[in-house]
């Protein structure tokens, strides 16, 4: 844990509206970032290692965009 403090608003409503900005923002950049990463050849463990889920979670999250983006999704090896 860092030591660094974070600011929080005093107005209640501007520290929520803080948390849904920050929130819109991180799920973005995770969008592009696994979408980057499995144009570039990812697979779904590595993807799931670097996010600290499950391949489960992130397949389940994100396959479906994915494949409507018309990104070739690999498939599971055996």
């Amino acid at each position: 844990m860092s030591d660094t403090e974070i600011p929080v608003p005093t107005d209640p409503s501007d520290a929520l509206a803080a948390v849904a900005a920050l929130r819109k923002l991180a799920d973005g950049l995770e969008d592009a970032a696994v979408e980057q990463a499995m144009r570039s050849g990812w697979s779904w463990p590595q993807v799931a290692e670097a996010l600290g889920v499950t391949r489960q979670a992130v397949y389940k999250k994100h396959s479906r965009r994915l494949i409507d983006a018309g990104v070739k999704l690999r498939r599971r090896e055996s």
